[in-house]
Parts: structure tokens; sequence; C-alpha cells
């Protein structure tokens, strides 16, 4: 009885603790969006109110026409470098990754560390020698040369996410392909990939997210406003004397929807290839 009242309290406690937590974790997201619906007014009001009292669609209409429509300019860039990132992302990641989890060779254990450690770095201690770099062969104002930024930092995990996913897929369906004339290349085209789509969905989303939200490197290799993502766009509401909150809010809602839309339509492979790759059967 004394156990079982035991129980119920840890379970209780457990419970308190995650709904603080998911409260500490939305309540953000939450003023966010409320301030995006607030007149200027009520923005630098002495008055705290989390619900708007005169709520606007002002602010969203001001973002997507000001200067131009340069926000759509934004929007466009933030779009094509992203999707690129995740082109070249999964690209590269998948073939090391089924290098990796399939062939013995010279420096196999090396690489897969230098990997691991790659992810204990923070990113901005590669934005000098990217920079360097990049400058170097002339990539700086422009796609190609963030794309291979983001593809560089986003790589390691990705490869160490996509092997765990490949050590999954038993070894005698490769062989089995072999037998029927397959080549190399094709058993990893035609077998490996279409086994491995939820696997591929995880990093690809990886891949998206980290160009989509990324905010040094793109400040750091753009300078010219017309080839500015998002992140960085919704830097020049923010000046010397004031932050125009309001804008910054309606803004941030509208980077987020592609992002949620990709969530919900991928979900499904996201959430079996998340369980996948951590598992060896």
């Amino acid at each position: 009885m004394k156990k079982k009242t035991a129980k119920r309290w840890v379970d209780l406690l457990v419970h308190i603790i995650l709904a603080l937590a998911s409260i500490i974790s939305v309540f953000p997201v939450v003023w966010v969006l409320s301030t995006s619906f607030k007149p200027e007014s009520e923005v630098f009001s002495n008055v705290i109110r989390f619900i708007p009292e005169h709520p606007t669609l002002d602010n969203y209409r001001y973002i997507l026409t000001f200067k131009n429509h340069i926000f759509l300019t934004w929007l466009v860039n933030s779009a094509l470098i992203a999707f690129l990132t995740t082109l070249v992302g999964v690209f590269l990641a998948a073939t090391a990754a089924y290098a990796f989890s399939r062939f013995e060779f010279l420096g196999k254990q090396t690489g897969l560390f230098s990997f691991l450690v790659a992810q204990m770095f923070p990113g901005s201690l590669l934005i000098v020698p990217l920079y360097n770099i990049i400058k170097s062969y002339g990539l700086l104002n422009s796609y190609t040369g963030l794309v291979l930024a983001y593809s560089t930092v986003s790589l390691p995990f990705c490869v160490w996410m996509l092997k765990g996913f490949f050590d999954t897929i038993p070894v005698e369906l490769e062989e089995a392909a072999r037998v029927d004339g397959l080549t190399p290349f094709g058993t990893f085209w035609r077998i490996v990939l279409p086994l491995s789509l939820p696997g591929l969905a995880v990093t690809a989303f990886y891949s998206f997210v980290t160009a989509w939200n990324e905010f040094m490197y793109a400040l750091t290799f753009m300078n010219r406003e017309e080839l500015y993502t998002l992140p960085v766009g919704l830097r020049t509401f923010v000046n010397e004397f004031n932050t125009d909150w309001h804008y910054m809010s309606a803004g941030a809602i509208l980077i987020t929807v592609p992002v949620v839309i990709f969530f919900f339509w991928a979900q499904k492979y996201l959430i079996s290839g998340l369980t996948a790759g951590g598992t060896k059967g």
C-alpha cells in the first residue's frame, strides 16, 4: 500500500514538472504570436496584456509589403538555400554513411570519431575559416557559398544519423540484389535508399531547419539586402534606438509557417526514422 502511494506521489510530481516544462517552452511562442497581433501602442504600453485588446493584421500587412515586398524576396532566398542545402546535405550524408556502414577501410573509425568531435564545437568557431575559404573562391554574396557552409555544418550529424539507420537494414537484401545482377550503386539506389526513407526524412528535416533558421553565417557571408535570408532580414527591425517588436513578432510567425507545414507533412517518417536510427537489428 505504501509503495502504491509513493508511486502515485512520484507520478504526480513528474506530471507537474512536465507540465511546468511544457508551459515554459510554449509560453514564448504564444507570447510572440500574441504580440504579432498587437498594435504598436499596446506593444510599448506600460500595461502588459497577454491577449491583444485591439487585435490587428496591420503588422502582417506591413511585413509583406514594406520596401517593395522585400520580405517575399527574403522568403525566396531562404527557401532556395534551404532546399539546396537539404539536397546537397542528404546526398553527401547518404553516400558517406553508407560507406561507413557497409565497407571496411583504413581510417574508418578515425573518420567516424572526427564527425563526432566536430559536433562538440560551436558553429561560431567555423565562421572565420569558412569565410576565408568562401572568399578565396569568390563565393561571398552567393547562394553557393552559403549552401556549402550549411552543408558542412549539418553533415556530421546527418552522417551519424543515417549510418545508424543503414546498420538496421539486413545485408542479405543487398547480397540478393547483387546475385540478381545489380551493381553496387544500383543496390544502393534501388534497395537501400527506398528502405531508408524515414532516416532520409529525418536527415532532410534537420538540414532544412539548419539552413532555414541560421543567422550568423548568413549575416557574415551576405551583405547585400536583396540577398538576405529571413532571419537576417528580421534584423532590419532592430536599430540603435529601439526594436519594432510587433513587426519582429509578425515576421517570426511567418518564418515558422513553412517549417511547421514541412513537419506535419513528414511527421510519420520523422518519428519512425528517429526510432529506427537508434537501434540495430
